[in-house]
C-alpha cells in the first residue's frame, strides 16, 4: 500500500512538473529557426492539428503539447484563419495563436502609377514578388470583368485602376486584377457615367481619351485643357496627332526603342493617330481619376494645339500660326541653344 501511495505521489509530482513546464513554455517567447524570418502557409480548410504541425516544423512553437494547451486555453480552435504568416522574432505561443486567429497574414503593397499599360503593370507585379509577369498579362484578358461597361474590350487595358494595393503575399494575378477593376468601377461613379453621356461619349471612348490625356500631361490643372484640345479636334474631324498613341502601337509590335523618330509617325497601326483620324481603337494605358474627370468636364476653350515648354507644362494655341511660333520658341530654339557649346 505504501508503495502504491509513493507511486501515486510520484505520478502527481511528474504531472505537476510537466504541467509547470507546459505552462512556462506557454508564456515564454520562442524562436526555433536560424533565419531572419520564417513564413508559414496555412491553406484553407487545414485542421488545427495540421496547423500546429506546420508551426512546430517551422520552429515557431516548441512542441505539440504546448500548442494544444495554448489553443485550448485561447478558445480559438475554430477561429484560425488561412493565409501566409511571417515570423521574424521570438513570440509566445499565445501571440502566435492570436496572430493566426486575427488573420494577420503577410501583406505586400503594390503601387501602379497612372498611365501605365498592361505590359508595364505586369513588370511591377513581377517585381513585387507576387508572381510572373505573364500571369498578370493573362489575367488582364478577362474582359468579363468589364463587360457591363465595355462589351467590345479585348483586354482590360485602361480599366485596371492605378493605385496602391495592399494585398496578401499569396495574392494571385487574377485576384489582384479583379481588385483593380473593382476600384475602377468604384471611381467611375454614377456622376461620371452621366457626364460621359452628356458629352456624347461611351465609357470606352471616355477611358481611351482619358488615357491619352494621362500620357500627355502630369499637370492636374492642364488635363481639362488637353482634354478640350482633343475634343475640339475630334469635333472638327482633325487628326489627334498624339505621340503616345504611336509609341503604344510600336510597343505592341515590340518595335519601340525608347525614342520616337520621325519615320515612326508613318507606322501603320490603327493606334497611330497621325495616320488614322479619330480615337484609337482603345485605351493606351490606365488613366487616373483626374484624367477621367478632365474628359468628363473638359475646359471651355477653343485651343487646337499645344507644345511642351520642356518643364512639364505646355503652351496652348488656337491657330496653326500661333502653334508654329510656339514650336519655334520652345522646341527649335530651345534645343538649338542647348546644343550650342558654352563659351568660356
Amino acid at each position: 500500500m505504501k508503495r502504491i501511495a509513493i507511486a501515486v505521489l510520484l505520478l502527481v509530482a511528474a504531472a505537476g512538473a510537466a504541467a509547470y513546464v507546459v505552462y512556462d513554455r506557454a508564456r515564454t517567447p520562442y524562436r526555433g529557426y536560424a533565419e531572419s524570418e520564417r513564413y508559414v502557409d496555412v491553406p484553407s480548410g487545414l485542421g488545427t492539428r495540421a496547423i500546429g504541425a506546420r508551426l512546430i516544423d517551422a520552429g515557431v512553437i516548441r512542441d505539440p503539447l504546448t500548442y494544444r494547451f495554448v489553443l485550448w486555453r485561447s478558445g480559438s480552435s475554430r477561429r484560425l484563419q488561412a493565409g501566409e504568416y511571417r515570423f521574424d522574432h521570438p513570440m509566445t505561443p499565445d501571440e502566435v495563436i492570436d496572430k493566426i486567429a486575427r488573420g494577420e497574414v503577410e501583406h505586400v503593397k503594390v503601387t501602379f502609377p497612372e498611365g501605365l499599360s498592361i505590359g508595364d503593370m505586369a513588370k511591377i507585379f513581377a517585381a513585387s514578388g507576387l508572381g510572373q509577369a505573364a500571369d498578370f498579362v493573362s489575367a488582364s484578358k478577362d474582359v468579363s470583368l468589364i463587360a457591363t461597361e465595355d462589351g467590345s474590350a479585348q483586354t482590360l487595358e485602361g480599366y485596371l485602376f492605378p493605385d496602391t494595393y495592399d494585398v496578401p503575399r499569396r495574392t494571385s494575378a487574377a485576384e489582384l486584377v479583379r481588385q483593380m477593376v473593382a476600384r475602377f468601377h468604384e471611381v467611375l461613379a454614377k456622376d461620371l457615367h452621366a457626364d460621359a453621356d452628356s458629352n456624347g461619349w461611351t465609357i470606352r471612348q471616355m477611358v481611351t481619351l482619358a488615357s491619352i490625356v494621362e500620357k500627355e500631361t502630369a499637370q492636374p490643372d492642364e488635363r481639362p485643357i488637353v482634354a478640350a484640345v482633343y475634343a475640339n479636334r475630334l469635333h472638327i474631324g482633325m487628326a489627334l496627332q498624339c505621340d503616345p498613341t504611336v509609341i503604344y502601337a510600336l510597343e505592341l509590335a515590340g518595335q519601340y526603342t525608347g525614342n520616337l523618330r520621325k519615320d515612326d509617325l508613318a507606322y501603320d497601326s490603327p493606334y497611330n493617330t497621325y495616320k488614322y483620324p479619330g480615337l484609337p481603337p482603345g485605351p493606351i494605358g490606365a488613366p487616373g481619376k483626374s484624367s477621367l474627370e478632365a474628359v468628363a468636364h473638359p475646359a471651355d476653350v477653343d485651343y487646337l494645339y499645344f507644345v511642351s515648354r520642356n518643364d512639364g507644362t505646355h503652351e496652348f494655341a488656337k491657330t496653326l500660326k500661333d502653334h508654329n511660333r510656339n514650336v519655334q520658341k520652345y522646341q527649335v530654339q530651345y534645343f538649338r541653344q542647348r546644343a550650342r557649346p558654352s563659351s568660356r
